[in-house]
């Protein structure tokens, strides 16, 4: 059984997750990771199927999706990754201000130089306010204090605000 990368993006229309789920139903694809959204009026999606279609069948399969141009499809075949059982400790970092550049670029390699790995990162920009929520896997045993610190100070750099909790575990 083989896991493929199927990438979705372009201009938003209703449907389209449903166009695109019904298509790798359809090559008894199984949907065992997603992410979905819109950017300024652009949807993107990543899925990651698991099955026996190979990347060529679903391009085909996906391809009068792209027809008129709206939507561009990638796919690929991935390797599959275990994630490894409490390789981390989970953490919701959140910025919020008035937009300027580097913002992303500045918190997340303090987050990398900690160990840290950005697991989802989310921004939005509205009215020259702007705000990063992202959950993170640090390592065990981080000093979490002084990662603050780091954070904070980066914060004043930039004149924004910086937070960093721990996440609290969803229940279904």
């Amino acid at each position: 059984m083989g896991e493929l990368a199927v990438t979705v993006i372009g201009h938003d229309r209703p449907g389209i997750i449903a166009d695109v789920s019904e298509a790798l139903a359809r090559l008894a694809l199984n949907l065992s990771d997603s992410t979905m959204t819109l950017l300024r009026g652009h949807f993107a999606m990543t899925l990651i199927c698991t099955g026996e279609a190979s990347a060529s069948q679903v391009e085909q399969e996906l391809a009068p999706l792209t027809a008129q141009g709206s939507l561009l499809v990638s796919v690929r075949e991935v390797t599959p990754e275990v994630t490894p059982v409490g390789a981390g400790e989970p953490y919701v970092l959140s910025v919020h201000g008035a937009d300027r550049l580097g913002i992303v670029a500045a918190v997340t390699r303090v987050i990398a130089e900690a160990g840290g790995n950005v697991t989802d990162l989310t921004t939005r920009l509205s009215d020259g306010f702007y705000v990063l929520l992202a959950q993170i896997d640090l390592p065990p045993g981080t000093d979490v204090a002084g990662l603050t610190a780091r954070l904070e100070a980066v914060g004043r750099d930039l004149n924004v605000g910086v937070g960093l909790r721990p996440a609290e575990v969803d229940v279904f």
